[in-house]
């Protein structure tokens, strides 16, 4: 099981209310929601292997290189070259990454984010690799590409916490999108994404976005379709998709997962214990965790059975 932790801290920090605060009265929602939602996951999937895949950059600049507008409407202040950019976060949930990440590493849940990539990298990565069954738990639908039925990997989609996840597969993909995983990334730079600032092909939505793949097979055979006069397509999809040659050439490698990042060598092995129960119990007692961190602790507990 392969965590997008970013995506489901965010999701933690606004579900559960501010009002969730350690002793000394700073906000803890988002750490004490995200340790629910992961002890709900092995309850109900007991995954044998979990990952935490981190962003160690969030913005990284090969990407915005190639595009320029890529979450730039995200970026709270430029820093100097090689060092990412700062985020945009609210101010109240910024300052519980670090104690995520202190509690991640003192239950002993591998912890996995290389520079310079972003998690959805380190998951595709880790993805490839596999040998056996794949579930990577995300709120961001740019991991459906990775989605492959035959290596049985999938992704799960919260709709209401992690209670209720969209068990995506490829059935569900076609249904929904008229692709399947490898098609999605060519479906998803024709549509574009304003929330990671891709413009995509002006005048090119989802639907028609799918009937031309649907057309035309890929991205590369719907551009070979543009220099054929004989290719059905109408006056303004052929305009418009000539007009966009420069973005169609870089925007592949911008919105497809990297698959051959570095990775550091780490124990992914679900933890029945923690790793470092007198650093753990420092953090529950300074941070409030209490229930949260409990239950956790029970549910890797019963994962030995």
């Amino acid at each position: 099981m392969l965590l997008d932790t970013a995506s489901l801290y965010f999701r933690a920090y606004f579900g559960v209310p501010d009002s969730v605060r350690a002793p000394d009265g700073t906000p803890v929602n988002a750490v004490r929601g995200l340790l629910d939602f992961i002890a709900r996951l092995v309850q109900d999937h007991r995954p044998d292997d979990l990952v935490a895949c981190m962003d160690a950059d969030w913005r990284p600049h090969w990407r915005v290189e190639l595009i320029p507008t890529y979450k730039a409407h995200r970026v709270a202040a430029e820093t100097p070259a090689g060092v990412p950019d700062e985020e945009e976060t609210p101010d109240t949930l910024s300052p519980q990454v670090p104690v995520i990440e202190e509690v991640l590493d003192a239950l002993g849940i591998a912890r996995v984010g290389v520079s310079p990539y972003e998690a959805d990298d380190v998951i595709g990565t880790l993805a490839g690799r596999a040998t056996g069954p794949v579930d990577i738990v995300t709120g961001d639908r740019d991991l459906y590409q990775l989605v492959d039925d035959a290596r049985e990997v999938r992704v799960l989609y919260p709709l209401k916490g992690v209670g209720t996840l969209q068990v995506t597969d490829e059935a569900w993909l076609r249904q929904k999108y008229g692709v399947d995983g490898a098609g999605y990334v060519d479906l998803a730079l024709l549509r574009g994404d304003p929330s990671d600032g891709l413009p995509g092909v002006p005048g090119i939505g989802e639907k028609t976005a799918a009937k031309l793949l649907d057309a035309f097979g890929d991205l590369a055979g719907i551009m070979a379709a543009v220099d054929d006069p004989a290719a059905r397509l109408t006056p303004s999809q052929r305009r418009r998709l000539d007009e966009a040659r420069d973005y169609v050439a870089v925007a592949p490698k911008v919105v497809r997962v990297a698959g051959d990042v570095p990775l550091p060598g780490f124990d992914p092995a679900l933890p029945r214990e923690p790793r470092d129960p007198e650093a753990l119990e420092a953090l529950a007692a300074r941070w409030g965790l209490g229930g949260s961190l409990q239950r956790l602790l029970l549910t890797l507990q019963a994962s030995r059975c």
